[in-house]
């Protein structure tokens, strides 16, 4: 018996005409004399096909980011930083997205969340010339490109809600081109510009909200580049709320004498599980041969990530969070204050995770297991000492070995293995990590402090305008995620659509 399935659509044309048509050429041909698909080359070089039915909001947006050049910061497989659908799951599990799609205000947050700059508008926010000017000016350079939220029902093509990007613009027939990404049923097709506003300005029925558009182009500061905030596991919901609401109130209430009165109010009433909220990142890759050595890449940016945890350790905040939790760790439930945490027992986390994503089976359920953990103290061609776990990775009968470079503030040339970490220096620890998140939180977490004195000192202990400019940068991106999930807890991702403040 014959498999039943579909093979692609018929496009309705009129309203759109076939890109590849005779008429799709002619089109083509008088908008490149005109100047108007400049962005076309850099998005065609990325086209690609939705891996899923309800992915498109992923393809285009990842399309999108990798046509900007922007450096996701992390491996999508084998050695390679892309962007790909899977890696797009910080606003919305790809479950859910697979079974239901993705809205316009959460790909919005997941263009902010991914570095990107991102100007996004519902029809009923702007206009059809404000969205032409829009589409000409992204058509007419390589710099930004144009997302559309559509209902593919009012250009006569099966199917509600869609996302493609607008690869190019004939300013004579006012049409736009669409780089359909479900080309398994439609190809790339010229749409009349008033017909698509008509199909944007349709309300998705599962906001309630009309559809809209959005320009997305590279960012004028580059993104965090040792801490990351997660929205991964289900306890991010109370940690963020705990950070951006209740803290206010409890510094409010509380009489607080002196800076570590201040702290231990805010460290001692940290949730439990808060450690899953916020990360520092490690860099990973595939031990592909027996080489011990770091390639000029690899040494860049881990040394990047020294410099932040350096400045980090160099703030008045530290020194006090590092006080704080020496004198109460035994109260601190699993706040320590660096040497006593087990970095391979971190590591082989991160080794199992990591060839988990090297292998593509980012959302599988197979059980990966590191078998076994070394440290290193690697040293070559007069370079400073590089830190390296090394993870033996087992997932059934296959096997995996993964490294994972620490970075660290303090080194010497020793080496250890089988577990010790005696003589390695300090990889980022909860001091760390905890001053980075206090230096995050926004100014007005500390407006309850009664004492003046008081209030003044810890301003100037937070206050981001006298840190270096990498670690600066690296707060402000941890205090825009903050915003962002704070907007999704409070399930006002619909409604606002603009940049987290900083």
């Amino acid at each position: 018996m014959a498999m039943a399935g579909l093979y692609r659509r018929v496009l309705p044309s009129p309203p759109a005409v076939d890109f590849a048509s005779l008429e799709g050429k002619k089109l083509f041909l008088e908008a490149i004399q005109k100047g108007t698909m400049e962005n076309f080359y850099r998005l065609i070089s990325y086209f690609q096909t939705q891996s899923e039915p309800a992915y498109c909001g992923l393809a285009s947006l990842s399309m999108v980011l990798n046509a900007l050049a922007i450096d996701p910061g992390r491996k999508w497989k084998g050695p390679w930083r892309w962007f790909d659908e899977s890696m797009l799951d910080c606003c919305e599990s790809l479950e859910t997205v697979k079974s239901k799609g993705i809205s316009f205000g959460k790909l919005v947050s997941l263009a902010h969340c991914a570095g990107a700059k991102v100007e996004a508008f519902r029809t009923n926010h702007s206009n059809i010339d404000e969205f032409r000017k829009f589409v000409m000016r992204c058509s007419s350079s390589d710099d930004c490109h144009v997302i559309s939220s559509y209902d593919r029902s009012v250009l006569n093509q099966t199917g509600t809600g869609h996302f493609s990007p607008v690869g190019g613009y004939h300013a004579e027939k006012d049409m736009a081109l669409i780089l359909d990404v479900a080309r398994f049923k439609y190809p790339p097709h010229w749409v009349p510009l008033k017909i698509l506003w008509d199909a944007m300005s349709n309300i998705d029925e599962s906001t309630g909200q009309r559809r809209g558009f959005m320009l997305i182009s590279r960012p004028h500061r580059e993104p965090g580049q040792l801490y990351t905030l997660s929205c991964k596991h289900e306890s991010w919901v109370g940690v963020a709320k705990y950070l951006m609401d209740d803290v206010p109130l409890l510094l409010q209430s509380e009489e607080v004498k002196d800076i570590q009165d201040v702290l231990s109010v805010v460290i001692m009433s940290l949730p439990s599980n808060f450690e899953d909220f916020i990360k520092w990142v490690a860099e990973v890759r595939r031990r592909e041969d027996d080489t011990q050595s770091l390639s000029v890449e690899e040494k860049a940016r881990l040394a990047i990530k020294e410099e932040v945890l350096r400045q980090v350790q160099e703030t008045g905040l530290f020194k006090h969070v590092s006080e704080l939790l020496s004198i109460k760790k035994s109260c601190c439930r699993n706040l320590t204050s660096g040497c006593e945490e087990d970095l391979p027992d971190i590591a082989a986390s991160v080794c199992c995770h990591a060839a988990q994503i090297l292998s593509g089976n980012s959302t599988s359920s197979l059980v990966y297991c590191c078998q076994e953990t070394c440290v290193r103290c690697l040293k070559a061609n007069g370079d400073k000492p590089v830190t390296v776990v090394c993870g033996t990775v087992v997932n059934g009968g296959n096997e995996e070995m993964v490294d994972m470079l620490v970075p660290s503030s303090k080194m010497n040339s020793s080496c250890c293995c089988a577990g010790s970490i005696n003589h390695i220096g300090l990889h980022p620890a909860s001091n760390d990590v905890l001053t980075a998140l206090l230096l995050a939180l926004p100014q007005k977490t500390w407006s309850g402090i009664k004492e003046v004195k008081l209030l003044k000192e810890i301003y100037n202990l937070v206050s981001t305008a006298s840190l270096p400019t990498l670690l600066q940068e690296e707060v402000l991106h941890l205090r825009r995620q903050l915003h962002l999930l704070k907007r999704c807890q409070e399930n006002r991702i619909e409604e606002d659509l603009g940049e987290p403040l900083s």
